[in-house]
């Protein structure tokens, strides 16, 4: 592994819990625009994620009208998964060649006509299967044929998001302020994820399930209205003032005369060469699918051991994801207290993700305790699913924490790509389980193994990432 670096000195690293705790008055002589453009970053992950959970949301109604197996389904969220892997990878790419508002109002576009799609998943379906046939291949249903398309392009679209996202952070916060601002617009997951049960099946029920996936889908262009208002780089950013402009760049790495970064773009190959990427690769491989499985299959879970219709999960799903919404600004808070004592960011960071690590074992009193109410497995995945997004925060930081800016995106598209492998690889284990238990009557012991997986991730996760970096070291950006 390459081991070009800058360790952080002790001395600076004292000084960023300084900086930290003077954060806030400071912020407030010198300007808040930043935080406009961190509110457009939460909106529009919060329709990342409305888009996202309509199916799921819809999965029981659809699996009665189409006669899906749990491996039917597994495919078609699997297809998400996959494409959303593939194209994380590439996207990061994209954003950091494109620049973030072109980037990201190219994805808003393919993701918001993707979720649109779903509502002619079943024509679509039956011309692919058209044409499959001609080659020998058509085993698949055809509204499964539908449904995987359409998850495809919606998750070739919603990979620009992470990737845009955090780019956008790292050019409008300073690194102190990173894990805040990313738990804050992270937290539109939740949002998204919250407002989803509430307004989906009531949709559904009132103009069918077509109408909900064009009405959720198409909130998408209003939000790409108002970013292509309000944003630009900073640099020419006329909303914001010199002052406010100064405090964000004042950890910056020198410019050139035109006032771009010095310095080149790192190659994947290079990138690659870095503990510092693999660690946080692996973090997102261990971790992502745990909160696809929740998002995905909680409806179908509840569904199968409980009996609840669509408009019965609304509300037990509504309060679960209002409770990541807690761990996700919670999370962005919380490796302050850390830095506040004496710790330098990293090693704030990583004592905050162990801590949070330990969290999602409550998952595993999901199953055993189930019996007494529906309610103990909500309450137990939430807060499962809370510590995912509050280690999501941080394990995104820790990206604009050692790379170069110009780099970050495609960071975090390799990760992506990690993550989304994991979240496969999860989804389809998953189906096979429930379809194999469900045979014989024991479906529960199907979720037993899965919420076992989902409670010790973390740990896993964190153990290899610390033994992959055990102390800060930031990455130099080559000189052009």
């Amino acid at each position: 592994m390459r081991t070009e670096t800058i360790k952080q000195p002790a001395a600076a690293a004292a000084s960023s819990g300084a900086n930290a705790a003077t954060a806030a008055p400071t912020a407030g002589r010198i300007g808040t625009y930043r935080w406009t453009i961190c509110a457009l970053l939460f909106f529009a992950t919060t329709v990342n994620y409305l888009d996202r959970q309509v199916l799921s949301l819809l999965a029981p109604e659809l699996t009665r009208e189409f006669g899906w197996s749990n491996t039917d389904y597994a495919n078609i969220t699997a297809a998400f998964q996959f494409v959303y892997a593939i194209s994380m990878l590439f996207a990061g790419r994209v954003v950091d060649r494109l620049g973030t508002k072109a980037a990201f109002g190219l994805a808003i576009v393919v993701w918001s006509l993707g979720a649109i799609m779903h509502a002619v998943a079943v024509p679509m379906g039956e011309g692919l299967a058209g044409a499959m046939s001609a080659i020998g291949l058509a085993a698949v249903p055809v509204s499964v044929i539908g449904f995987m398309a359409a998850r495809a392009v919606l998750a070739l679209g919603e990979s620009g998001n992470f990737p845009a996202a955090i780019k956008a952070t790292a050019e409008y916060f300073p690194k102190k302020d990173r894990a805040f601002a990313t738990g804050i617009f992270n937290s539109g997951a939740n949002v998204g994820a919250v407002l989803a049960p509430i307004s989906v099946p009531l949709i559904a029920a009132t103009w069918g399930w077509q109408a909900a996936f064009i009405i959720i889908g198409a909130i998408g262009f209003v939000w790409l209205g108002l970013w292509t208002v309000f944003y630009e780089k900073p640099s020419a950013q006329k909303r914001m003032g010199a002052a406010e402009l100064a405090y964000i760049s004042c950890d910056d790495t020198a410019a050139n005369a035109d006032g771009r970064p010095a310095g080149r773009c790192l190659s994947w190959w290079e990138l690659l060469g870095y503990r510092q990427t693999w660690a946080f690769a692996f973090g997102k491989f261990m971790t992502d699918g745990v909160w696809w499985f929740f998002l995905f299959w909680l409806p179908k879970y509840l569904a199968a051991q409980y009996g609840m219709a669509s408009t019965d999960i609304q509300w037990p799903l509504a309060i679960l994801y209002s409770m990541t919404m807690i761990g996700s600004i919670g999370g962005g808070w919380f490796p302050t207290w850390f830095i506040n004592r004496g710790a330098s960011a990293y090693d704030g960071r990583m004592k905050a993700m162990l801590t949070i690590a330990v969290f999602p074992l409550a998952v595993l009193l999901a199953q055993p305790l189930g019996y007494i109410s529906f309610w103990v497995p909500v309450l137990m995945v939430g807060i499962g699913a809370a510590a995912h997004q509050a280690w999501s925060a941080n394990l995104f930081t820790t990206v604009s924490d050692m790379f170069p800016k110009r780099s970050v995106g495609s960071v975090v598209g390799i990760g992506g790509l990690a993550g989304g492998i994991g979240g496969v690889l999860i989804t389809k284990i998953g189906g096979w389980l429930f379809d194999y238990y469900g045979a014989l009557g024991q479906i529960h012991t199907g979720y037993s193994i899965m919420f076992g997986f989902c409670a010790v991730a973390y740990l896993v996760a964190w153990s290899v990432m610390k033994a992959l970096v055990p102390r800060h070291d930031e990455i130099r950006e080559p000189r052009e």
